[in-house]
């Protein structure tokens, strides 16, 4: 499924986002979260400085791809591709929500896609940052930091060390360590289903209910599409490659 689609890459983090035009919007109903206009001047400095960041070597972690909302500053769209452990495979969408006096306290993380992890809530999607920000150091911690923190919660040395008073979902807890083949195939299933076109494609998927649109949007190729663009990027089907 992943090869026959095509997503919006993170755009360069040299995007002037401190333009008249990204600082005039309506308010953000689809969050509920504190809009642009509302947001001190050095609380969007902070912001727009830690997506610059992103693109020095290490920051933004591989199969990660992040983009600021086009309607506000203070909230990121973001993409993740697992490579590996129980939900390998998994095409994963989440945001981050800056509060207004960020760096003083840290963003909101939500995955948009419905998945199966002791940290994330079944009810809303809301990630659980304080097994690894305990606490929350401003002067410390960035956004790369929470980034990493995100992808390494779905490794297993990572969800060894979870707390069950840190877990959103005390079922996905117990299951991994009481009946751990019965927590491989619920990720499994995560994975599955977020790889399925409707999750994909479908902007009314039931689990966007009440979280607005995300930015990154895949759209499905077909096949003369994709076989012009993996021509163009030089990718070739492994047969291809073994022919003199």
């Amino acid at each position: 499924m992943a090869s026959k689609m095509l997503s919006s890459f993170v755009p360069s983090p040299t995007t002037d986002l401190f333009s008249p035009a990204r600082r005039h919007h309506r308010p953000n109903a689809r969050t509920g979260s504190i809009t642009e206009l509302a947001t001190p001047a050095v609380t969007r400095t902070a912001v727009s400085l830690e997506y610059a960041s992103l693109r020095h070597t290490g920051h933004c972690p591989l199969g990660m791809y992040v983009t600021p909302s086009p309607e506000n500053l203070m909230i990121w769209d973001a993409v993740f591709f697992v490579h590996q452990g129980y939900y390998t495979d998994s095409i994963l969408k989440f945001r981050l929500i800056f509060p207004s006096n960020y760096p003083e306290r840290p963003p909101t993380v939500q995955f948009l896609t419905d998945v199966f992890h002791p940290l994330i809530s079944q009810q809303d999607g809301s990630f659980n940052l304080a097994p690894r920000f305990r606490p929350w150091k401003p002067k410390e911690h960035h956004v790369f930091d929470v980034l990493h923190w995100v992808k390494a919660a779905f490794k297993k040395h990572a969800l060894d060390d979870i707390r069950e008073g840190d877990c959103f979902n005390k079922e996905a807890y117990r299951l991994y360590h009481d009946t751990t083949s019965s927590f491989a195939a619920l990720a499994t299933q995560s994975s599955m289903l977020s790889q399925s076109a409707s999750a994909l494609f479908d902007k009314d998927h039931p689990s966007m209910a009440g979280k607005g649109s995300h930015s990154m949007q895949f759209k499905e190729l077909k096949p003369e599409q994709l076989s012009a663009l993996r021509a163009k990027i030089g990718l070739y089907d492994w047969e291809e490659e073994q022919q003199p």
